[in-house]
């Protein structure tokens, strides 16, 4: 006899799991692949990404004591790169 807790809630998952099961393994294998990409691009051209994080806007407060640091305006384009790479993904995939 199995558990009540399988029966109603492990069964349901696992056959919405194994349905998605392609989709997911393809969004996977090409986040994987663009993951390698960047690591070989930011291996071959350790200085293409040296501004990342020392962007014109980025919140810089640092006195003996200690520091602050926010990254604003490095944070709004990553999001606006990822934004648009997802909707390319999406897009053309």
């Amino acid at each position: 006899m199995e558990p009540v807790f399988f029966r109603v809630f492990a069964v349901p998952l696992l056959s919405l799991t194994f349905e998605r099961m392609p989709q997911i393994a393809k969004y996977l294998l090409i986040t994987g692949a663009a993951l390698i990409l960047i690591g070989i691009v930011w291996w071959l051209f350790p200085g293409l990404f040296s501004r990342l994080g020392r962007l014109p806007g980025d919140i810089r407060v640092e006195n003996e004591n200690g520091g602050f640091y926010f990254p604003i305006v490095t944070c709004l384009v990553l999001s606006i790169l990822l934004s648009a790479i997802i909707w390319l993904a999406r897009r053309f995939l």
